[in-house]
């Protein structure tokens, strides 16, 4: 015969124990005291165990009904999540939604997202950081719902593309860096005598990308933009930095900006399968323009070469 456990008794379980009494535990549970400790006995019966010690003046959880109980809070807030993941779902509103931005954007010019969007909804939010082609596929392959990057030159008929912004990249070294002492420190037969730094493409499948490195130049790669910030202030190469990403270690002089007039002005957007529409993917496009125009894209001062 399969032993049952209900859901009823686990709850009855979980306020005694938080309640500390039979007693306490039935009036939260608007039931009288002995029809509680008729279902505790029934339980114990059913299922051939000793949930409480009644040896001493206070009925005690023994170890099997401690062991119980525990395993049972976990079943209660399993069922909690499903019955909100399902009430969620019922009124168009995604359990979980991705966000791939590309490394250049700094992610904590992002987070008020997650605020706002747990004002609207229960919706599990994600961030992903990817590289070159490596945010592309993510969007190709459902690794992410939504996807911020530099515009591609050209996009699958299945994405919507929506112009944001613009993000400003600079050339940086460290202050002792030897390309500072060239007069056209940014000819490519000036770059490619010293070590570029790179950000690994995070494309699984697609062929790797890379950009600003010339053929036969020494290259050092690394696995993030964090990473490739913590190479060049180390002096270990050049490299592209966005401005919002650079501008604190520039204002501190930890690196300088090569050559006198080396903005690049890039074009970012916003991008998402039209197939698959919820609210909280609708939500987060609404604002993740607007966030870009408030944040995103904030230009450092003091970061011209010095």
């Amino acid at each position: 015969m399969n032993k049952l456990l209900s859901f009823e008794a686990l709850l009855v379980l979980d306020a005694i124990e938080r309640r500390g009494s039979f007693a306490a535990a039935s009036e939260e549970l608007g039931r009288a005291p002995s029809s509680l400790s008729y279902q505790v006995q029934k339980l114990e019966q059913d299922l051939d165990l000793v949930i409480f010690d009644r040896s001493g003046h206070k009925a005690a959880f023994t170890k099997a009904g401690r062991l119980l109980l525990e395993r049972g809070r976990q079943l209660l807030t399993a069922a909690d999540e499903m019955i909100s993941d399902a009430s969620a779902l019922a009124h168009g509103w995604e359990l979980d939604i991705t966000i791939a931005y590309d490394g250049l954007i700094r992610l904590e010019h992002m987070l008020s997202l997650v605020e706002g969007l747990a004002k609207k909804s229960k919706t599990r939010l994600r961030f992903q950081e990817e590289i070159l082609a490596g945010c592309w596929e993510a969007l190709a392959q459902d690794r992410a719902d939504l996807l911020i990057a530099p515009a591609p030159s050209v996009a699958p008929p299945e994405v919507k593309i929506q112009p944001i912004g613009k993000l400003d990249l600079v050339w940086v070294a460290h202050p002792d860096h030897p390309i500072h002492q060239h007069d056209n420190p940014l000819d490519p037969a000036v770059r490619k005598q010293y070590r570029g730094i790179a950000v690994a493409d995070t494309a699984r499948n697609l062929p790797p990308l890379t950009h600003n490195i010339l053929d036969e130049q020494p290259l050092l790669t690394v696995s993030s933009m964090h990473d490739k910030l913590v190479a060049l202030k180390a002096g270990m190469g050049i490299g592209t930095m966005s401005v919002c990403y650079a501008e604190e270690a520039m204002n501190r002089g930890e690196l300088v900006v090569i050559g006198n007039d080396p903005v690049i002005e890039m074009d970012i957007v916003l991008a998402w399968n039209r197939s698959r529409m919820g609210k909280a993917k609708t939500w987060c496009i609404q604002h993740i323009e607007t966030l870009w125009k408030g944040t995103l894209n904030q230009p450092a001062e003091g970061h011209q070469k010095g």
